[in-house]
């Protein structure tokens, strides 16, 4: 418990603050703004069909059932590339470098690319990172895609090599952790060089972190009815105590590195992946 709250100190503070504000309304204006040009034409990455299921939430909400139920859905069996990155600011001029507008990106967005359409030699196979949340989404709707929910990143991410939900396996929980207490480095390993879990998807765990679509209903929802059995103390090493499992460090570090982001920032050890919704048959 106390090496879980010295890792949580780094990632956010324990004094009161305002969360992030839902970004919904920035995101619409980031809707209108970018031009779905197609110039270039998108490399979207193979994906996997999950099936329906529930998951455990970390901090379920007063009345709610332990588990949620979370329909089926579609989702990039990695994380989105350099390369496949560079297509689509080669084709969106506004979310290059010297172009973004502070308000959807902040000054480290792609710092580490050589210039505006150059991520450097050989990083073309390796995750995309330094992106805010805002471009993220603009490239999942310039393919015709869309961030996963945490609901569904969770519940995918909960899966083992061999089983759906590999959460409730010690071995699974202790690699996660190992690679959280790791210190990040400047150069990425390629994708799909950590495990691959039971539905084929590759480095929810080991790789980076990444951005989902309703990342800051970690703090508010957005929705009086659904805020009323959140705290806003969770946020402390102590946090832990008032979760489903206060033993499941791994997600409680998701929850607070999720609490501490804002839609325009960066990080270097910061990416995503797409999801879609099943066809209709």
């Amino acid at each position: 418990m106390r090496r879980a709250a010295a890792i949580l100190t780094l990632l956010c503070s324990c004094d009161p603050v305002e969360g992030p504000q839902p970004p919904s309304a920035v995101a619409k204006r980031v809707d209108r703004v970018v031009p779905l040009a197609f110039d270039v034409k998108p490399s979207p990455t193979a994906m996997r069909e999950i099936r329906g299921g529930t998951y455990r939430p970390m901090f379920p909400g007063k009345d709610e059932p332990e588990r949620r139920r979370v329909a089926g859905f579609m989702i990039d069996e990695h994380a989105v590339t350099n390369d496949q990155f560079l297509l689509f600011v080669k084709a969106t001029p506004k979310w290059r470098r010297s172009q973004v507008s502070p308000l959807f990106a902040n000054r480290d967005y792609l710092a580490h690319w050589y210039s505006d359409v150059d991520p450097g030699d050989g990083t073309g196979n390796r995750p995309v990172t330094k992106v805010s949340w805002f471009a993220a989404r603009a490239y999942a709707r310039w393919i015709g895609r869309r961030l996963p929910s945490v609901a569904e990143w969770e519940y995918v991410a909960s899966a083992s090599e061999d089983l759906p939900q590999g959460d409730r396996a010690e071995e699974h929980t202790r690699r996660i952790l190992k690679w959280y207490s790791r210190p990040s480095t400047d150069e990425l390993p390629p994708i799909k060089s950590t495990f691959r879990n039971s539905w084929g998807v590759h480095d929810l765990h080991g790789l980076i972190w990444e951005w989902v679509e309703d990342f800051n209903t970690a703090l508010v929802t957005g929705e009086s009815r659904g805020d009323t059995g959140l705290e806003r103390t969770l946020f402390c090493g102590s946090g832990s105590i008032g979760s489903a499992n206060p033993e499941d460090y791994a997600s409680f570090m998701r929850f607070a590195l999720r609490s501490s982001l804002k839609a325009n920032y960066t990080l270097k050890s910061l990416g995503f992946r797409c999801a879609m919704d099943l066809p209709s048959k």
